[in-house]
């Protein structure tokens, strides 16, 4: 398992400049005076694609040889890792192969298509996920990168931190929501490296908790089928990603259903800016322990803004 240095996140950020932004930090006086700490919002739903996943994704497709790249990439993604691989793949001519959960948001199956990608769907669940995914791979031997745990992906993610870190000085601690590991990895990797001082906090839903799960135990706890509206963190860690938690991580909180859709609709009327569910779990965990955040200065990881504007999960049917 190689596991990434700071030279691959270097090497990351110039490989991909030219396919991605440099995404705004906003703050909010609101937040602040809610919180009673300052709060600094990486905010990557202005991110090409929507997402952060375009980091990850544009270095692993822009790094391949040309030999590898002719026979296209593959991947299995819930969304927004699928939509922004097949960003990277439609901007370097290649093919991109995805396999999503049928029951994936319309609005990121759409995006997928818009750029290009081809979707085989499966069933929501990670056993699913990963046999209908050997299928499609042994079909098209395209070259697969994976959601998360995959070296090229945490490069890139981690360019997210490092410009969060050149935008903002002095900060305490930096917050991001934990699915499979992929922005928490990258975070990892770039604070040890040139911020250890910064604590990393990770942000998770409690119907979907096996990152929290497993940091206690102490060894990875996977669940294959959870049920949350955050959509986007419905993966279990690997062991790729797993190491950089373990060993960087100062604590994973967790927060309700109901106040993940109430931070998520608070950033909407309060910032004006479109975060989906997934992004909204960390505000809600500072919210939930404002004693852990007060007085300290907090970059917050905004990861995507990718939502159904027809089923806001605040709009009951």
């Amino acid at each position: 398992m190689y596991i990434p240095t700071y030279d691959d996140v270097l090497a990351a950020h110039e490989r991909i400049k030219p396919f991605i932004h440099r995404t705004p930090v906003l703050t909010s006086s609101y937040f602040n005076d809610l919180t009673g700490a300052e709060l600094f919002f990486k905010c990557e739903n202005f991110q090409k694609a929507g997402a952060f996943k375009v980091r990850g994704a544009s270095n692993a497709v822009f790094g391949l040889s040309d030999e590898m790249a002719a026979k296209g990439v593959a991947t299995h993604s819930s969304g927004n890792h699928a939509l922004s691989l097949s960003y990277a793949a439609g901007r370097r001519g290649i093919p991109c192969h995805v396999v999503m959960p049928r029951t994936a948001p319309q609005a990121k199956k759409d995006a997928v298509r818009g750029y290009g990608g081809i979707i085989t769907e499966c069933e929501p669940s990670t056993t699913s996920r990963e046999a209908v995914f050997a299928e499609v791979q042994a079909a098209t031997g395209a070259e697969f990168v994976h959601p998360y745990n995959d070296p090229r992906v945490i490069a890139g993610q981690a360019t997210c931190s490092k410009e969060l870190l050149e935008q903002v000085e002095g900060l305490d601690a930096v917050i991001a929501p934990i699915g499979g590991g992929g922005m928490i990895s990258g975070t990892c990797l770039t604070l040890s490296n040139i911020a250890p001082q910064v604590k990393i906090y990770a942000a998770e839903p409690e119907q979907a908790d096996d990152a929290y799960r497993s940091f206690k135990a102490g060894h990875i706890i996977a669940d294959d089928a959870p049920n949350t509206v955050a959509d986007g963190l419905k993966v279990p860690l690997k062991e790729l990603t797993w190491h950089f938690v373990s060993n960087h991580v100062s604590d994973i909180l967790t927060a309700s259903e109901e106040e993940i859709v109430d931070a998520m609709k608070l950033t909407w009327k309060r910032m004006k800016i479109v975060i989906e569910p997934s992004c909204a779990v960390p505000l809600a965990t500072i919210l939930k322990n404002r004693d852990v955040f007060a007085g300290k200065r907090v970059g917050v990881i905004i990861t995507g803004g990718n939502v159904d504007l027809d089923a806001l999960p605040w709009i009951k049917a």
